[in-house]
Formats: C-alpha cells, structure tokens, sequence
C-alpha cells in the first residue's frame, strides 16, 4: 500500500516554533505516513508510536550498517557502544548493571538533595536573566554529576562537551557540528579515562564506582565510557527541557502557581515534551499499518504527536495540570524505556514547585523561541524577571 507523503521542513521557523498543527495533519493522514524531507515511514498515533516502540521486530541497531566515514569514527566508536543504540543482549546486560545502582529507591533518596540545590540556586539568581542557564540546565547537571561521581565543578565543562555531542541527533547537523562532535567525544572520553582510573584506586559510592566493581556482566573499559557518556548526556537533556517548557507554559497560560506535582510534571511532559522523534529500524521483513517495512528501513515514530492523539487524551491539545495522568510517550516504552525516567519526573516534581513558591511573582520578559534543534525541542533561553 503506497503511504500518504506530507511535506514539511524540519528547519522552518513556524514548524521549529509549534510543529503540532503538522502533527494534527500527520495524525489524521493514516497509521502511517511518508515525511519527504526525512525521506522515511513515520507514525504520529498514538496507538502505532506506542506499538512500534514495544515491537521486537523493530530495534536501534541497523541490520545493514553503512561505513562510518573516517572523519566520524572517533564519535561512533563511542556512539556504537551505547547502550541507547544497541539490542539484545548487549543492551540486556548494559542495562542490567545500571539498573542495579539506577533504582527508585536511590533516585528517591535523592530528594532532599534536589531541594536544597534548587533553593540554592534561586538563591543565587539575579533579579532578571535566563532561567535556562541558571536553573533550568545547571540543575540536573549537577544531578547527574553527583550520582555518578562526577566532581560537580566539571559541570560546566560537561555541558559544553555534551551539547556539542548531542547537536549530531539533530536534523541540522553539517560539518561544524560534526567537527565539534568529534573533539568533544575525544575530550570526554581522556577525562573519563583519568577520572576512572582514579575511581579504581579510591573507589566511592556513586555509580561509576558500582559499574567498576561489578563482577558479573563487567564491562570493558570502552563500555563504561560509552555508558558515562550516555548517562551523564541523556541524564540532564529530558529534564532540561522539561523545565524550561514547563515554566514557559505555565506562565504562558496564566497558571503559575501550586499545583500536585507528580500530575504537573506528567503533564508537562506529555504536552511539550523535550523529544519529538525517535527512530527504529526494521530488524526483519515486517507489516505494520498496511506498509510493508524491509529489513533495514527506518521509522519515524513521532511522541509528541501520540501525546496529543485526541483518542487518547481527551482535549489533547490544552494544557491540563489537573489531568489523571495517560500512557504518554515522552520517555519511550518498551525495551529501550528510559532509564532515568525515575530521576527525570523526581526533578521537575521536586525543583519546579520550589521555584513557584519561591518566585511567585516570576515572569517572562522576552519571547521564549525554541531552538532550531529538531528532534529536540526546547527553548534558546527563557529571560524572566522576579
């Protein structure tokens, strides 16, 4: 069965700013639809994100992997070995040990932690500037840091060397972006090198710690690089955004004030949430939606239009901190769920209630835009005023 093709830059400013009324087209074009400009299958159900995503037959690791130019090898050398781009049962194993250090409990035991951090954070902030740079970024960063191991005066650093890694998810990626991809991932990767070895000879009780010590399902050395690369990036990029989409809509909607944290936080993320896209590749011959998938071919599976499918969410599109929370697909589902999902939610539910209590009277005081970061959405900067 031929898809349907819709056309629509990923790069134009309108879409970048608000891509849900192409959702809304998306949605409405079938179970599955062809994006010219990616030039793929995607999905923007709810009913087939949500099946694709815990379909097996669908996976990250390309069956057919094209060669890796010369130039990019030192950032897929690290990139390959993440447990994000990998299946069974490697990825099995790698999520295994984090998860044993990676649990609820100490996610939750992180909370007084969170709260007296983003107190000190507000107290440290100026009477007008970015909410992003002084509240919104530093603190899951330093989060991050502080479960792993991490020193938290690298967080700086790490942000740069994370920023410049992640800009290769993105649809506007040349060669700068490449460049600067590589010598972060080289960067990153020799102080991880001398920052581990340090570990194995005082070893402490963060999670780079555990992950050495780990006796069965040990990794080797570039995997636990790969793995501290993967979980201090992804460990603050979600929650990022999700604060600083969070509070611009919540001053945007006249809502800044107390509200049940864990129902705001899930709504936040369904509502705007900080990825947009996630791909999968067929690992075999495959149906789904009447298409046939080859072996190799990839899918688009669009979250942020499954989390305003109307036949799963009952007035989708208004922003709701009231509503019982639904099966949205911010963080995935299925095998490659994420992880910190659990520190994710702890954040935004611990630190944005603080800070309408704190600064009850915070405004915005010049137009958030969103960043011309595609299949990220979050916003440039958020200048506000207490």
């Amino acid at each position: 069965m031929s898809l349907p093709r819709l056309s629509q830059s990923p790069l134009e400013h309108p879409f970048v700013q608000d891509p849900y009324p192409f959702y809304e087209i998306a949605r409405a074009a079938g179970p599955l639809f062809h994006w010219e400009e990616y030039g793929h299958a995607c999905a923007a159900g709810h009913a087939e994100v949500n099946a694709i995503l815990r379909d097996r037959r669908f996976g990250r690791e390309n069956p057919f992997p094209k060669p890796t130019p010369p130039h990019l090898e030192p950032f897929y050398a690290v990139d390959r070995l993440s447990m994000l781009e990998r299946e069974p049962p490697e990825h099995t194993r790698l999520r295994r040990l984090v998860m044993r250090d990676f649990t609820s409990r100490r996610v939750s035991a992180m909370t007084p932690e969170i709260e007296a951090l983003a107190h000190r954070l507000i107290d440290e902030m100026p009477p007008e500037g970015d909410l992003l740079s002084s509240f919104c970024e530093t603190l899951p960063v330093i989060v991050i840091c502080r479960l792993l191991g991490v020193p938290e005066d690298m967080a700086p650093q790490l942000l740069r060397w994370s920023h410049a890694m992640v800009a290769m998810y993105q649809v506007r990626r040349d060669r700068v972006v490449e460049d600067a991809a590589v010598a972060a991932t080289l960067d990153f990767t020799a102080y991880l090198q001398s920052y581990i070895a340090e570990r194995r000879a005082d070893p402490r009780e963060d999670l780079i710690s555990a992950l050495i010590a780990a006796d069965e399902d040990r990794l080797n050395e570039d995997e636990l690089i790969a793995t501290c690369i993967l979980l201090l990036n992804a460990g603050h990029e979600a929650t990022v955004h999700a604060l600083g989409n969070g509070v611009k809509t919540l001053i945007s909607n006249d809502m800044w004030h107390p509200h049940d944290p864990d129902l705001l936080t899930e709504e936040i993320l369904r509502f705007d949430p900080p990825l947009h896209m996630f791909t999968r590749f067929a690992m075999e011959d495959v149906e789904v939606g009447g298409h046939h998938f080859a072996k190799g071919e990839v899918v688009g599976l669009m979250l942020a239009s499954a989390n305003r499918d109307e036949a799963v969410f009952a007035d989708a599109a208004r922003f709701d901190p009231t509503r019982t929370p639904g099966p949205q697909l911010s963080l995935g589902a299925g095998l490659h769920f994420c992880v910190g999902a659990p520190l994710a939610k702890l954040e935004v539910a611990t630190a944005l209630p603080i800070l309408i209590a704190r600064c009850p009277d915070l405004r915005i005081i010049e137009p958030p835009v969103y960043a011309d970061r595609y299949h990220f959405h979050g916003l440039e900067k958020l200048i506000c005023a207490t």
